[in-house]
């Protein structure tokens, strides 16, 4: 196995929107898992200060699960946003899961970013509603403007949000119903959300890929070692629906933080190609 002298790359994707070309890689090294989250929040923190200096508002999608735990203690600790300015997004949820579940995702960002900042505006996707009239309402209301940042992460299955493959690219719906296939629900049990399989919902209401690819920026987190199959396919695979998030790399300002473990798997041409311009 490759060993890898880094505990945290970057990778910065500049390359025309949905338009194939040559990535401009930068890579940023990390001792320590305090450095690496406090990088991630001081970007996104960023990206948040400078549309409320320009719009007088941020607008925010936000993912969840345990991968962007860490991340989410550090934002809401980060001083200087101004949360009463901020709106913000739900990027998916299950399908007839009540909030007091320990698994709702509803229920994480209200304990893990809502009451802990005072965020006023906020459109939460409720699983246990009508879901597609659900996808639309909270659909209309985020393409009334464009989105700031996203923050996103990506699935063991290589999904994006819970586009699992075949994810649809083609679609212009801001929201979809869809179906969770087996190794994303087993997934939910891994980290243990879920105690069984049996449990996991089979749909979840998910913002579309293309829908998420225009946001203006986009920063995802992706640790661990469980992660590195996926890794490898969407960033050394071709980009395709049965990666879903390789469909990153077609985007203006997307930045990848990945940790030495879910980046064991990546080639040495690939970890080449990374521009090491940064250390820290």
């Amino acid at each position: 196995m490759l060993a890898l002298p880094i505990l945290l790359c970057v990778w910065r994707l500049s390359v025309l929107s949905f338009q194939p070309g040559i990535p401009s890689v930068i890579t940023k090294i990390f001792e320590d898992k305090v450095s690496w989250g406090r990088a991630a929040t001081e970007q996104a923190a960023a990206a948040m200060r400078r549309a409320i200096t320009e719009r007088g508002q941020a607008r925010i999608v936000v993912a969840t699960g345990t991968s962007q735990i860490a991340f989410l203690e550090e934002l809401t600790k980060t001083e200087g946003i101004d949360w009463k300015r901020v709106e913000m997004f739900h990027l998916d949820e299950y399908v007839g899961l009540p909030i007091t579940h320990p698994a709702s995702f509803r229920k994480y960002l209200r304990e893990r970013l809502i009451d802990k900042t005072g965020i006023t505006k906020y459109h939460l996707l409720d699983g246990m509603a009508d879901a597609h009239e659900v996808a639309r309402r909270v659909g209309e209301e985020l393409t009334a403007k464009p989105v700031d940042v996203a923050f996103a992460g990506i699935g063991e299955n290589g999904h994006l949000a819970f586009n699992d493959p075949p994810a649809d690219f083609e679609t212009e719906e801001p929201y979809l119903v869809v179906e969770l296939d087996e190794a994303c629900r087993r997934q939910q049990v891994g980290e243990g959300w879920f105690d069984d399989i049996s449990e996991v919902p089979r749909q979840a209401i998910s913002m579309s890929v293309r829908q998420i690819l225009k946001a203006k920026e986009i920063i995802s987190i992706v640790p661990d070692a469980r992660k590195a199959p996926a890794v490898k396919l969407c960033f050394e695979g071709q980009i395709s629906a049965m990666a879903p998030a390789s469909i990153l790399r077609l985007h203006a300002d997307a930045t990848v933080y990945l940790d030495k473990d879910s980046a064991r798997l990546l080639s040495p041409a690939t970890l080449a190609s990374f521009s090491d311009s940064t250390k820290a």
